[in-house]
């Protein structure tokens, strides 16, 4: 199933059979902030992980079951939000020596293709910006599946993942260790672990 992108609807479906089931999740979601979880995992000293979060992000996600291709999704994320459990290092993460959230405050991803690599495992590449720079990512994205909560709200779930190299971004701040190598490593794992709220159709 592919839910994600911007391809040309008659050859999304062409290489795809409609799946009613899919197709029966066609509209609008918000992404629910309470129970997803955007996190990142770093190398430090070249010996261990650091994991960290950001708490506060927005989104939405526009699925298209019938035509995958129309598919789109939004994310912003707050910097100042930023969580690796030890406050002194997530005030030099929101300092000018990595994010500088006072003049960049949030982090977006925008979608803008996809391509399905098995039944239940797709790729999603989109627009990643950090600070004032612009690069596109890819990230592997499983498709948990849809239920309705106990509130009545019907749910879509995903997960996926994606490495980068923060020096892209003009992350470049570092240490020097004595025994060699750096304090902080280049490669970044990003991941993403989403839920999102169908919302209720607008009347005609």
């Amino acid at each position: 199933m592919a839910l994600f992108g911007r391809k040309n609807s008659a050859t999304a479906t062409a290489d795809h059979e409609v799946d009613p089931a899919l197709a029966a999740l066609t509209g609008d979601y918000t992404i629910d902030a309470s129970h997803s979880t955007i996190s990142f995992t770093v190398r430090h000293a070249m010996v261990t992980n650091v994991r960290g979060s950001f708490s506060d992000h927005e989104g939405s996600l526009h699925l298209d079951g019938s035509a995958p291709a129309n598919s789109s999704a939004s994310i912003d994320v707050s910097i100042a939000s930023v969580d690796t459990g030890v406050a002194d290092r997530d005030a030099h993460l929101r300092s000018g020596d990595f994010f500088d959230a006072d003049t960049f405050p949030r982090m977006t991803f925008r979608s803008t293709s996809v391509e399905q690599l098995d039944a239940e495992t797709y790729r999603l590449v989109g627009d990643l910006t950090i600070k004032d720079v612009t690069k596109p990512v890819t990230i592997d994205l499983e498709f948990h599946g849809s239920a309705t909560d106990v509130y009545g709200n019907e749910r879509v779930g995903f997960e996926g993942s994606a490495t980068i190299l923060r020096s892209d971004w003009g992350l470049t701040w570092n240490a020097a260790l004595e025994t060699g190598g750096v304090m902080v490593s280049d490669k970044v794992k990003l991941s993403f672990d989403i839920s999102a709220i169908k919302k209720a159709a607008e009347a005609a």
